[in-house]
Protein backbone atom coordinates (compact mmCIF):
# COMPACT_ATOMS: atom_id res chain seq x y z
CA UNK A 1 0.00 0.00 0.00
CA UNK A 2 1.06 3.66 -0.71
CA UNK A 3 0.92 6.19 2.44
CA UNK A 4 1.46 9.38 1.44
CA UNK A 5 0.01 10.84 5.14
CA UNK A 6 3.04 9.75 7.07
CA UNK A 7 6.46 8.64 6.46
CA UNK A 8 7.32 4.91 6.61
CA UNK A 9 8.23 3.46 9.59
CA UNK A 10 11.53 1.67 9.97
CA UNK A 11 11.95 -1.32 8.47
CA UNK A 12 8.14 -1.61 6.94
CA UNK A 13 8.32 -1.80 3.17
CA UNK A 14 11.06 0.94 2.94
CA UNK A 15 11.64 0.16 -0.40
CA UNK A 16 8.66 0.13 -1.83
CA UNK A 17 6.91 3.02 -0.07
CA UNK A 18 9.93 4.96 -1.22
CA UNK A 19 9.23 3.94 -4.66
CA UNK A 20 5.63 4.96 -4.56
CA UNK A 21 6.39 8.19 -3.22
CA UNK A 22 9.02 9.08 -5.82
CA UNK A 23 5.87 7.70 -8.70
CA UNK A 24 3.54 9.99 -6.49
CA UNK A 25 5.52 13.03 -6.80
CA UNK A 26 6.18 12.54 -10.70
CA UNK A 27 2.42 12.05 -11.32
CA UNK A 28 2.30 15.35 -8.71
CA UNK A 29 5.17 17.37 -11.42
CA UNK A 30 3.07 16.23 -14.07
CA UNK A 31 -0.38 17.48 -13.21
CA UNK A 32 1.34 20.71 -12.37
CA UNK A 33 3.13 20.89 -15.02
CA UNK A 34 -0.06 20.04 -17.20
CA UNK A 35 -1.85 22.86 -15.45
CA UNK A 36 0.47 25.59 -16.10
CA UNK A 37 1.33 24.77 -19.97
CA UNK A 38 -2.32 23.92 -20.63
CA UNK A 39 -3.59 25.28 -24.22
CA UNK A 40 -6.12 27.24 -22.49
CA UNK A 41 -5.63 29.43 -19.69
CA UNK A 42 -6.67 28.34 -15.60
CA UNK A 43 -7.74 30.35 -12.76
CA UNK A 44 -8.80 30.28 -9.25
CA UNK A 45 -10.60 33.41 -7.50
CA UNK A 46 -12.06 33.91 -4.16
CA UNK A 47 -16.13 34.72 -3.95
CA UNK A 48 -14.94 38.31 -4.48
CA UNK A 49 -12.91 37.88 -7.46
CA UNK A 50 -9.71 38.15 -5.90
CA UNK A 51 -6.98 35.77 -8.08
CA UNK A 52 -6.33 33.18 -5.91
CA UNK A 53 -4.02 30.71 -8.47
CA UNK A 54 -3.50 31.27 -11.76
CA UNK A 55 -1.54 29.30 -14.73
CA UNK A 56 1.44 30.51 -16.97
CA UNK A 57 -0.67 30.05 -20.30
CA UNK A 58 -2.96 32.86 -18.94
CA UNK A 59 -0.02 35.05 -17.29
CA UNK A 60 1.31 34.48 -20.90
CA UNK A 61 -1.26 35.85 -22.40
CA UNK A 62 -1.96 39.01 -20.61
CA UNK A 63 1.63 39.56 -19.95
CA UNK A 64 2.43 39.95 -16.49
CA UNK A 65 4.17 38.32 -13.69
CA UNK A 66 2.61 36.28 -11.25
CA UNK A 67 3.24 38.36 -8.16
CA UNK A 68 1.37 41.58 -9.79
CA UNK A 69 -1.40 39.24 -10.12
CA UNK A 70 -2.34 36.65 -7.27
CA UNK A 71 -3.48 38.26 -4.03
CA UNK A 72 -3.47 41.84 -6.05
CA UNK A 73 -5.65 41.70 -9.27
CA UNK A 74 -9.23 40.47 -9.86
CA UNK A 75 -10.80 39.02 -12.41
CA UNK A 76 -12.24 41.94 -14.13
CA UNK A 77 -9.11 44.03 -13.95
CA UNK A 78 -8.12 41.51 -16.77
CA UNK A 79 -10.90 42.38 -18.74
CA UNK A 80 -11.56 45.64 -21.23
CA UNK A 81 -13.79 48.14 -20.39
CA UNK A 82 -16.34 46.54 -22.64
CA UNK A 83 -15.57 42.94 -21.01
CA UNK A 84 -16.06 43.87 -17.78
CA UNK A 85 -19.03 45.59 -18.37
CA UNK A 86 -20.59 42.59 -19.58
CA UNK A 87 -18.97 40.37 -16.87
CA UNK A 88 -21.06 42.98 -14.08
CA UNK A 89 -24.26 43.13 -15.75
CA UNK A 90 -24.74 39.64 -17.47
CA UNK A 91 -21.91 36.78 -16.89
CA UNK A 92 -21.47 37.26 -12.20
CA UNK A 93 -25.34 37.48 -12.17
CA UNK A 94 -26.08 34.68 -13.91
CA UNK A 95 -23.16 32.82 -12.20
CA UNK A 96 -24.23 34.02 -8.92
CA UNK A 97 -27.80 32.66 -9.68
CA UNK A 98 -26.55 29.20 -11.62
CA UNK A 99 -23.24 28.21 -10.22
CA UNK A 100 -21.87 28.00 -13.50
CA UNK A 101 -21.37 29.35 -16.57
CA UNK A 102 -20.26 28.17 -19.86
CA UNK A 103 -18.88 29.47 -23.34
CA UNK A 104 -19.02 33.35 -22.57
CA UNK A 105 -17.30 35.54 -25.11
CA UNK A 106 -15.48 38.30 -23.39
CA UNK A 107 -12.08 40.33 -24.35
CA UNK A 108 -9.61 40.08 -22.03
CA UNK A 109 -6.45 42.81 -22.02
CA UNK A 110 -3.65 40.59 -23.87
CA UNK A 111 -0.24 42.05 -23.65
CA UNK A 112 -0.28 42.34 -27.46
CA UNK A 113 -3.75 44.41 -27.21
CA UNK A 114 -7.17 43.26 -26.86
CA UNK A 115 -7.96 39.18 -27.04
CA UNK A 116 -10.97 37.72 -27.54
CA UNK A 117 -11.75 34.53 -24.96
CA UNK A 118 -13.98 32.32 -24.22
CA UNK A 119 -14.44 31.83 -20.37
CA UNK A 120 -16.72 29.17 -18.31
CA UNK A 121 -16.84 29.29 -14.74
CA UNK A 122 -17.96 26.95 -11.97
CA UNK A 123 -18.66 27.99 -8.24
CA UNK A 124 -16.73 25.04 -5.72
CA UNK A 125 -18.81 24.54 -2.65
CA UNK A 126 -18.01 22.86 0.58
CA UNK A 127 -19.86 19.70 2.15
CA UNK A 128 -22.83 22.31 3.06
CA UNK A 129 -22.93 24.31 0.24
CA UNK A 130 -21.40 26.80 1.02
CA UNK A 131 -19.26 28.68 -1.89
CA UNK A 132 -15.40 28.52 -1.67
CA UNK A 133 -14.16 29.44 -4.84
CA UNK A 134 -14.75 30.26 -8.54
CA UNK A 135 -12.52 27.99 -10.65
CA UNK A 136 -12.17 29.46 -14.86
CA UNK A 137 -11.51 28.33 -17.74
CA UNK A 138 -10.05 30.68 -20.51
CA UNK A 139 -10.10 30.01 -24.17
CA UNK A 140 -8.13 31.86 -27.05
CA UNK A 141 -11.08 32.47 -29.52
CA UNK A 142 -9.15 34.17 -31.89
CA UNK A 143 -9.51 31.32 -34.06
CA UNK A 144 -13.06 31.94 -34.66
CA UNK A 145 -13.30 34.21 -37.98
CA UNK A 146 -16.99 35.69 -37.40
CA UNK A 147 -16.16 36.54 -33.77
CA UNK A 148 -12.85 38.10 -35.49
CA UNK A 149 -14.86 40.45 -38.39
CA UNK A 150 -17.30 41.39 -35.42
CA UNK A 151 -14.16 42.20 -32.93
CA UNK A 152 -13.25 44.23 -36.13
CA UNK A 153 -15.63 45.93 -36.59
CA UNK A 154 -16.15 46.57 -32.87
CA UNK A 155 -12.76 48.38 -32.76
CA UNK A 156 -13.27 50.32 -35.71
CA UNK A 157 -16.38 51.78 -33.92
CA UNK A 158 -14.70 52.66 -30.42
CA UNK A 159 -11.99 53.91 -32.34
CA UNK A 160 -14.40 56.30 -34.57
CA UNK A 161 -15.85 57.27 -31.08
CA UNK A 162 -12.58 58.10 -29.57
CA UNK A 163 -11.35 60.46 -32.41
CA UNK A 164 -14.55 62.52 -32.17
CA UNK A 165 -14.12 61.96 -28.86
CA UNK A 166 -11.06 63.92 -28.74
CA UNK A 167 -12.01 66.38 -31.40
CA UNK A 168 -14.70 67.45 -28.86
CA UNK A 169 -12.44 67.83 -25.89
CA UNK A 170 -10.67 70.08 -28.24
CA UNK A 171 -13.50 72.00 -29.36
CA UNK A 172 -15.20 72.50 -26.41
CA UNK A 173 -11.80 73.74 -24.42
CA UNK A 174 -11.84 76.80 -24.52
CA UNK A 175 -15.78 77.68 -24.39
CA UNK A 176 -15.35 75.44 -21.47
CA UNK A 177 -12.83 77.58 -19.63
CA UNK A 178 -14.91 80.90 -19.69
CA UNK A 179 -18.20 79.45 -18.36
CA UNK A 180 -18.85 80.14 -14.95
CA UNK A 181 -18.63 77.52 -12.30
CA UNK A 182 -21.73 77.53 -10.39
CA UNK A 183 -23.66 74.47 -10.84
CA UNK A 184 -27.19 76.42 -11.39
CA UNK A 185 -28.33 79.55 -13.02
CA UNK A 186 -28.73 82.60 -10.45
CA UNK A 187 -31.80 83.34 -12.36
CA UNK A 188 -33.58 82.66 -14.91
CA UNK A 189 -33.53 85.15 -18.37
CA UNK A 190 -36.29 87.25 -19.91
CA UNK A 191 -36.95 85.09 -22.65
CA UNK A 192 -39.63 87.57 -25.12
CA UNK A 193 -42.66 86.27 -26.09
CA UNK A 194 -42.54 83.06 -23.07
CA UNK A 195 -42.67 82.80 -19.24
CA UNK A 196 -40.24 80.52 -17.31
CA UNK A 197 -39.96 79.36 -13.63
CA UNK A 198 -37.51 77.08 -11.85
CA UNK A 199 -37.30 75.57 -8.20
CA UNK A 200 -35.18 73.65 -6.87
CA UNK A 201 -35.84 71.36 -3.43
CA UNK A 202 -32.34 70.45 -1.53
CA UNK A 203 -33.22 66.97 0.24
CA UNK A 204 -29.85 67.46 2.34
CA UNK A 205 -28.27 70.52 2.96
CA UNK A 206 -24.98 68.63 4.16
CA UNK A 207 -25.03 66.84 0.91
CA UNK A 208 -24.29 68.77 -2.76
CA UNK A 209 -26.83 67.35 -5.20
CA UNK A 210 -26.49 66.22 -8.57
CA UNK A 211 -29.87 67.77 -10.15
CA UNK A 212 -29.21 70.91 -12.71
CA UNK A 213 -31.17 73.09 -15.05
CA UNK A 214 -31.06 75.80 -17.51
CA UNK A 215 -32.21 78.08 -19.64
CA UNK A 216 -29.90 80.20 -22.40
CA UNK A 217 -30.25 81.46 -25.69
CA UNK A 218 -28.97 80.22 -29.15
CA UNK A 219 -29.50 82.75 -31.42
CA UNK A 220 -31.79 85.12 -32.63
CA UNK A 221 -35.55 84.38 -31.48
CA UNK A 222 -34.28 81.06 -30.32
CA UNK A 223 -33.00 79.90 -26.82
CA UNK A 224 -32.02 76.47 -25.42
CA UNK A 225 -32.82 74.44 -22.62
CA UNK A 226 -31.89 71.26 -19.86
CA UNK A 227 -32.74 69.69 -16.99
CA UNK A 228 -31.02 66.31 -16.03
CA UNK A 229 -30.48 64.30 -13.08
CA UNK A 230 -26.91 63.15 -12.30
CA UNK A 231 -26.84 59.73 -9.94
CA UNK A 232 -25.40 60.34 -6.91
CA UNK A 233 -24.36 62.84 -4.02
CA UNK A 234 -21.43 64.51 -2.77
CA UNK A 235 -19.00 66.21 -4.46
CA UNK A 236 -18.32 63.56 -7.08
CA UNK A 237 -21.98 64.32 -8.57
CA UNK A 238 -21.56 67.54 -8.33
CA UNK A 239 -18.64 67.41 -10.55
CA UNK A 240 -20.64 65.20 -13.22
CA UNK A 241 -23.14 68.27 -12.71
CA UNK A 242 -20.82 70.75 -13.32
CA UNK A 243 -18.98 68.99 -16.65
CA UNK A 244 -22.53 68.00 -17.99
CA UNK A 245 -24.20 71.67 -17.98
CA UNK A 246 -20.79 73.37 -18.98
CA UNK A 247 -20.76 70.20 -21.89
CA UNK A 248 -24.33 70.77 -22.98
CA UNK A 249 -24.15 75.18 -23.02
CA UNK A 250 -20.69 74.70 -25.10
CA UNK A 251 -21.75 72.29 -27.46
CA UNK A 252 -25.20 74.29 -28.30
CA UNK A 253 -22.46 77.32 -29.79
CA UNK A 254 -22.26 74.74 -32.56
CA UNK A 255 -24.83 72.14 -33.08
CA UNK A 256 -28.63 72.76 -32.30
CA UNK A 257 -29.85 69.22 -32.02
CA UNK A 258 -30.99 68.12 -29.38
CA UNK A 259 -30.21 64.29 -29.98
CA UNK A 260 -26.59 65.63 -31.20
CA UNK A 261 -26.24 67.86 -27.62
CA UNK A 262 -26.94 64.22 -25.87
CA UNK A 263 -24.65 62.49 -27.82
CA UNK A 264 -21.91 64.48 -27.63
CA UNK A 265 -22.53 64.49 -23.43
CA UNK A 266 -22.68 60.97 -23.76
CA UNK A 267 -18.95 60.90 -25.45
CA UNK A 268 -17.36 63.07 -22.90
CA UNK A 269 -18.79 61.70 -19.78
CA UNK A 270 -17.99 58.24 -21.06
CA UNK A 271 -14.75 59.46 -21.93
CA UNK A 272 -14.17 61.03 -18.68
CA UNK A 273 -15.01 58.36 -16.60
CA UNK A 274 -15.27 54.68 -17.99
CA UNK A 275 -11.24 54.54 -16.80
CA UNK A 276 -12.53 54.18 -13.22
CA UNK A 277 -16.38 54.26 -11.04
CA UNK A 278 -18.59 54.77 -13.89
CA UNK A 279 -20.90 58.39 -13.53
CA UNK A 280 -23.67 58.90 -15.56
CA UNK A 281 -26.78 61.26 -15.55
CA UNK A 282 -30.29 61.56 -17.31
CA UNK A 283 -31.62 64.59 -19.09
CA UNK A 284 -33.38 66.15 -21.39
CA UNK A 285 -32.03 68.56 -23.89
CA UNK A 286 -34.54 71.11 -26.12
CA UNK A 287 -34.69 74.16 -28.43
CA UNK A 288 -37.30 76.62 -27.76
CA UNK A 289 -38.33 78.54 -31.66
CA UNK A 290 -41.31 81.19 -30.86
CA UNK A 291 -43.45 81.65 -34.14
CA UNK A 292 -46.31 84.52 -33.32
CA UNK A 293 -48.22 83.29 -30.95
CA UNK A 294 -46.89 79.90 -30.35
CA UNK A 295 -43.73 78.23 -29.24
CA UNK A 296 -42.15 75.60 -30.97
CA UNK A 297 -40.53 72.75 -28.99
CA UNK A 298 -37.71 70.37 -30.22
CA UNK A 299 -36.76 67.86 -27.30
CA UNK A 300 -34.40 64.79 -26.91
CA UNK A 301 -34.04 62.36 -23.42
CA UNK A 302 -31.82 60.19 -22.43
CA UNK A 303 -33.13 57.90 -19.81
CA UNK A 304 -35.27 60.93 -18.13
CA UNK A 305 -38.73 61.39 -17.06
CA UNK A 306 -40.59 62.18 -19.85
CA UNK A 307 -41.86 66.07 -20.42
CA UNK A 308 -45.44 67.30 -18.95
CA UNK A 309 -47.71 69.36 -20.42
CA UNK A 310 -50.81 71.26 -19.03
CA UNK A 311 -52.87 72.86 -21.60
CA UNK A 312 -55.06 76.02 -21.39
CA UNK A 313 -58.39 74.27 -21.71
CA UNK A 314 -57.41 72.68 -18.45
CA UNK A 315 -55.99 68.97 -19.65
CA UNK A 316 -52.13 67.44 -19.00
CA UNK A 317 -50.89 64.72 -20.93
CA UNK A 318 -46.91 63.92 -21.21
CA UNK A 319 -44.99 64.31 -23.94
CA UNK A 320 -43.61 60.37 -24.55
CA UNK A 321 -40.03 59.97 -25.45
CA UNK A 322 -39.32 56.35 -24.68
CA UNK A 323 -35.93 54.37 -25.46
CA UNK A 324 -33.43 56.65 -24.42
CA UNK A 325 -30.40 55.11 -22.58
CA UNK A 326 -28.84 56.82 -19.63
CA UNK A 327 -26.45 58.77 -20.63
CA UNK A 328 -22.46 58.03 -19.92
CA UNK A 329 -22.66 54.75 -19.32
CA UNK A 330 -21.84 53.24 -22.81
CA UNK A 331 -19.44 54.95 -25.64
CA UNK A 332 -22.49 54.81 -27.95
CA UNK A 333 -26.17 55.16 -26.61
CA UNK A 334 -29.90 55.74 -28.42
CA UNK A 335 -31.79 59.17 -27.66
CA UNK A 336 -35.33 59.79 -28.63
CA UNK A 337 -36.67 62.88 -29.26
CA UNK A 338 -40.02 64.56 -29.68
CA UNK A 339 -41.73 68.02 -30.95
CA UNK A 340 -44.65 70.23 -29.87
CA UNK A 341 -46.48 72.97 -29.97
CA UNK A 342 -47.08 75.14 -27.03
CA UNK A 343 -50.22 77.51 -27.56
CA UNK A 344 -51.11 80.50 -25.51
CA UNK A 345 -52.01 78.92 -21.69
CA UNK A 346 -49.80 76.18 -22.61
CA UNK A 347 -46.70 75.39 -20.00
CA UNK A 348 -44.12 72.84 -20.04
CA UNK A 349 -42.78 71.16 -17.48
CA UNK A 350 -39.98 69.35 -16.99
CA UNK A 351 -38.57 67.38 -13.63
CA UNK A 352 -36.49 65.04 -11.86
CA UNK A 353 -37.79 61.89 -10.57
CA UNK A 354 -37.26 63.08 -6.71
CA UNK A 355 -40.86 64.58 -7.27
CA UNK A 356 -42.58 60.75 -8.72
CA UNK A 357 -40.40 58.84 -6.39
CA UNK A 358 -41.00 60.47 -3.19
CA UNK A 359 -43.09 58.39 -0.61
CA UNK A 360 -46.65 58.91 0.62
CA UNK A 361 -48.59 57.98 3.08
CA UNK A 362 -49.14 54.96 5.71
CA UNK A 363 -47.46 52.43 3.21
CA UNK A 364 -44.67 54.31 2.17
CA UNK A 365 -45.60 54.18 -1.67
CA UNK A 366 -44.04 55.90 -4.53
CA UNK A 367 -45.99 59.10 -5.80
CA UNK A 368 -45.36 57.70 -9.18
CA UNK A 369 -46.66 59.37 -12.94
CA UNK A 370 -49.71 58.93 -12.84
CA UNK A 371 -50.62 60.85 -9.07
CA UNK A 372 -48.64 63.61 -10.81
CA UNK A 373 -50.41 63.69 -13.90
CA UNK A 374 -53.64 63.72 -11.94
CA UNK A 375 -52.37 66.75 -9.95
CA UNK A 376 -51.17 68.65 -12.65
CA UNK A 377 -54.79 68.30 -14.35
CA UNK A 378 -56.77 69.55 -11.19
CA UNK A 379 -54.52 72.80 -11.36
CA UNK A 380 -55.47 75.97 -12.90
CA UNK A 381 -53.79 76.46 -15.84
CA UNK A 382 -52.27 79.65 -15.13
CA UNK A 383 -49.14 79.78 -16.37
CA UNK A 384 -45.28 78.18 -15.24
CA UNK A 385 -44.84 80.39 -12.16
CA UNK A 386 -48.55 78.98 -10.82
CA UNK A 387 -48.01 75.43 -11.50
CA UNK A 388 -43.88 75.76 -10.13
CA UNK A 389 -45.75 77.36 -6.72
CA UNK A 390 -48.33 74.51 -6.71
CA UNK A 391 -45.41 71.48 -6.93
CA UNK A 392 -43.35 73.28 -4.43
CA UNK A 393 -46.15 73.52 -1.77
CA UNK A 394 -46.45 69.54 -3.09
CA UNK A 395 -43.16 68.64 -2.20
CA UNK A 396 -43.28 70.56 1.37
CA UNK A 397 -46.39 68.45 1.68
CA UNK A 398 -44.20 64.80 1.49
CA UNK A 399 -42.21 65.81 4.69
CA UNK A 400 -39.60 63.12 5.07
CA UNK A 401 -41.13 61.11 2.30
CA UNK A 402 -39.15 63.35 0.10
CA UNK A 403 -35.56 62.07 -0.30
CA UNK A 404 -34.17 63.16 -2.91
CA UNK A 405 -33.14 66.10 -4.84
CA UNK A 406 -35.57 67.87 -7.10
CA UNK A 407 -35.60 70.08 -9.78
CA UNK A 408 -38.64 71.96 -11.67
CA UNK A 409 -38.51 74.19 -14.77
CA UNK A 410 -41.51 75.46 -16.68
CA UNK A 411 -41.76 77.18 -19.61
CA UNK A 412 -45.07 78.41 -21.02
CA UNK A 413 -47.11 81.02 -23.34
CA UNK A 414 -48.88 83.65 -21.69
CA UNK A 415 -52.34 83.78 -22.66
CA UNK A 416 -53.49 87.07 -23.42
CA UNK A 417 -55.15 89.14 -20.93
CA UNK A 418 -58.91 88.41 -20.79
CA UNK A 419 -58.81 85.67 -22.72
CA UNK A 420 -60.20 82.83 -20.63
CA UNK A 421 -57.22 80.27 -20.78
CA UNK A 422 -59.87 77.39 -20.79
CA UNK A 423 -61.25 78.67 -24.27
CA UNK A 424 -57.78 78.36 -25.42
CA UNK A 425 -58.02 74.59 -27.01
CA UNK A 426 -54.87 72.86 -27.75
Amino acid sequence: MCRTDQAPEPGEEGDVDATDAVFTSLLEDSAEELYEQAPCGYLSTLMDGTIAKINTTLLDWIGLERSRVVGRMRFTDLLTVGGKLYHETHFAPLLQMKGEVSGIALDIKGAAGRKPVLVTSKVKTSEDGEPLLIRTTVFDARDRRAYEMELLRGRQVAEEARRQAEADRVRLQEALAVLQQSLLPAELPEVPGLEAAAYYHTASPDLLGGDFYDLFPLDTGRWAFFLGDVCGKGPQAAAVTSLARYTLRAAALHDRDPITMLTTLNTVLHDRYASGDGRYCTAIFGVLEPDGDHVDVHLASGGHPSALIQRANGSADYLPTPGGLLIGILPQAPFTDARTRLLPGDTLLLYTDGLTEARTGPDRALYGDDALLTFTATQTPAGPKALITALAGLLASFGDGLDDDTALLALGVPAPLGTPRSDNLP
